[in-house]
């Protein structure tokens, strides 16, 4: 008994780890791709795809780790991912190329999938107040951790080199597998749910192949032959998941919930705000590395490129603790309007006001202050309308949705800065940086009239 008591106390720090070492990694990306081009000689919208194959592989990893977490292998599941992801660390550590280090983020992004199951750990091996407490600080950590990422990763990319940063994450995911060997507890005797391994491999077919389609429309031109078939196999494959996802006995992610109205609008919005988010903090890291002599750039070093994401993961917190009053007020639909409006108006900042570098602290600063409101406000639009034994299954289906628009975000930046760049030239004109806002602007807009659609309060059941 002691030894339970003293592993189940060592389990709470654990949890936070893990959940903390997986926002790390995924944020990894952001602030290196320029240094990333230019180790591996490629252009940034190739290097790009450091950033975007994590969070496509962390898309399809939730529901499939989901899945094979729920139920008596948990504690292996857990072991065995943070097992891959010390392999991807190291893979993307080393000099041998930008294929290997995309190989190395890919398999980094199976983590993204550990935070449900960290979540669910908590619940089932935890009581109470602290089970409660627990979740609560697992989902601020997922925040956190990114804002931690950015600046934490960019001064030792700074100091040692991109690779070292690889290296940081490998070391950090070595300790992670460490401590959950010794304190993961075992699950409880439950029965294995079925796994849909053809609703993956068609979700993950799809996604790569429509953003494979997104990323090469510039360079190859959008009617080349290559680029039209890969979007019409992106349109047939994820058009075959749907039906497939609603005919399935067990379906990898249970579409039959989003049926309904609200459930529908929140996970449209989750897809939207995902995608205005990620087009900002790809973009922001980038646009402060341009060097002065562009006229428009910052010139700054990765460590400063990484502490300019710094203020949106402060505010994102802040923004989530600061809807709680009006949503017992007004409601969720509030909350979603004002964090659409709210992070459009920072993506305006981003895109019309950004003389000085502290402008682009302060536009970061506003958008994640929207993106706060926004992320806090829909899980209350779910749980309020699914039924208590379906929450599980269509949270899930939030955060995969969620992880898609991240993805699409993280491809379209790409697109837009290589559609403004001139022919020879290495770097874009400042209109890419504006059409990027825009765009993001024009989303918040279309996520503001979705939400008038929501009912005032959403029903409870």
């Amino acid at each position: 008994m002691p030894g339970a008591q003293a592993n189940h106390r060592a389990l709470v720090p654990v949890l936070l780890y893990v959940v903390l070492l997986v926002a790390v990694i995924s944020s990894l990306g952001a602030p290196l791709i320029p240094a990333i081009a230019a180790a591996n000689d490629v252009s940034v919208s190739s290097a790009q795809w450091a950033l975007t194959v994590t969070l496509v592989v962390g898309a399809v990893a939730t529901p499939v780790l989901g899945r094979l977490g729920d139920g008596p292998r948990r504690r292996t599941v857990v072991l065995g991912v943070l097992a891959v992801v010390l392999l991807g660390s190291v893979l993307a550590a080393l000099p041998l190329g930008l294929g290997v280090t995309i190989a190395g983020r890919a398999l980094q992004g199976l983590g993204l999938g550990l935070t449900p199951l960290a979540i669910a750990t908590a619940r089932t091996a935890l009581v109470g107040g602290r089970s409660r407490s627990t979740m609560a600080a697992l989902s601020v950590a997922v925040t956190a951790g990114v804002g931690l990422g950015y600046p934490v990763t960019g001064f030792i990319a700074e100091v040692g080199g991109v690779h070292a940063a690889f290296w940081f994450g490998a070391l950090a995911s070595l300790g992670a597998l460490v401590a959950a060997a010794v304190v993961y507890p075992p699950s409880e005797p439950v029965p294995p749910r079925r796994l849909d391994v053809a609703g993956a491999l068609l979700l993950g077919l799809g996604l790569t192949a429509g953003l494979l389609a997104l990323s090469e429309g510039e360079p190859q031109g959008w009617t080349s032959r290559g680029v039209v078939g890969l979007a019409v196999l992106a349109v047939l494959t994820l058009a075959a998941w749907v039906v497939w996802q609603l005919r399935a006995d067990a379906p990898l992610v249970d579409l039959r919930l989003a049926r309904d109205r609200s459930t529908a609008i929140a996970h449209a919005t989750a897809v939207l705000a995902g995608l205005a988010n990620y087009l900002l903090l790809a973009s922001a890291p980038r646009l402060a590395q341009t060097p002065g002599s562009t006229g428009y750039g910052f010139g700054t070093s990765i460590a400063v490129a990484g502490l300019v994401l710094l203020p949106f993961s402060a505010a994102s917190v802040l923004g989530g603790l600061l809807s709680r009053p009006l949503d017992r007020r007004a409601g969720p639909r509030a909350v979603l309007s004002v964090g659409a409006l709210v992070l459009g108006v920072g993506l305006a900042l981003f895109g019309l006001v950004r003389d000085d570098l502290w402008q682009l602290f302060a536009g970061s600063a506003v958008s994640g202050l929207g993106v706060g409101y926004m992320f806090a406000a829909l899980p209350g639009v779910i749980v309020g309308a699914v039924p208590v034994r379906e929450t599980g299954s269509a949270m899930s289906l939030n955060q995969v949705l969620r992880y898609i628009g991240f993805a699409i975000g993280s491809a379209l930046s790409a697109t837009l800065l290589e559609a403004a760049t001139p022919a020879g030239a290495a770097y874009p004109t400042t209109g890419g940086y504006t059409a990027i806002a825009l765009v993001g602007c024009g989303v918040c807009l279309a996520m503001a009239a979705l939400t008038v659609f929501l009912p005032a309060q959403a029903p409870r059941r």
